[in-house]
């Protein structure tokens, strides 16, 4: 691991409430001085920190970036992803949907027939619905791994097109003429696939992308269609 994945690993653990004291970091990285204080002012430059009176603030949006770029420098993944919580993937990714005119609902729960379900994020655009799972991955996943998580979301996902209108759940989409259901996941870090089986993996700081680019894509994607004629 490089010593500035070092640094940017301590920085991760101590801001987890949004603030630290530059000297609390330098001992915690257990770095020379000079050049803490040199990796601290490159990331200032780099908007991933801010420095104000001696104390390092960071957001949630930071923090991902923190994380993302500590495992492209030799981090160790698992390391990383402890430091994080399984709210800030979905944090995020609320904040880039409602952003970009989303209306987002975060762990929805519903059920159909005799089965539970929940989805992390479910957010609405006319005519989208996208359901995304946050998977805060410990380690590289295998295929196999992966191929069940796309199966069990693409199944979620059927399950909520299929269970709607429903009084119990609160979405704009049941007031459209179609509604067109997309499962997506979201993760960590780039994944060997961008898509498997039509579903698209996400990594998070490319949420932004991924959300522009779907309406001119939305041919190479898998989707569950559904019509509401009459409402209950």
């Amino acid at each position: 691991m490089s010593l500035e994945a070092k640094l940017l690993t301590s920085l991760l653990k101590m801001t987890k409430a949004n603030s630290v004291l530059i000297e609390d970091v330098k001992i915690d990285s257990r770095l020379p001085l000079e050049y803490c204080s040199s990796l601290l002012k490159k990331l200032q430059q780099e908007d991933i920190i801010n420095i104000i009176d001696n104390q390092i603030e960071v957001d949630t949006t930071n923090r991902l970036k923190i994380a993302v770029k500590a495992i492209s420098l030799g981090a160790d993944i698992q390391d990383i992803s402890n430091q994080l919580d399984w709210h800030e993937f979905e944090e995020i990714t609320a904040i880039a949907l409602k952003n970009n005119g989303y209306s987002v609902h975060n762990n929805l729960r519903f059920k159909k027939i005799d089965h539970r379900f929940e989805i992390d994020v479910v957010a609405t655009k006319k005519p989208i619905v996208l359901c995304v799972d946050c998977k805060h991955w410990k380690r590289a996943i295998t295929p196999s791994t992966l191929k069940r998580i796309v199966e069990e979301q693409t199944l979620r996902t059927k399950a909520l097109a299929d269970s709607l209108p429903n009084k119990k759940l609160a979405l704009p989409c049941t007031q459209w003429e179609k509604a067109m259901f997309i499962p997506a996941i979201l993760s960590l870090i780039p994944n060997a696939f961008k898509f498997y089986y039509e579903v698209p993996i996400v990594p998070v700081l490319q949420i932004q992308d991924f959300i522009s680019q779907l309406p001119l894509n939305m041919d190479s994607v898998k989707v569950f269609s559904q019509t509401f004629q009459t409402l209950t």
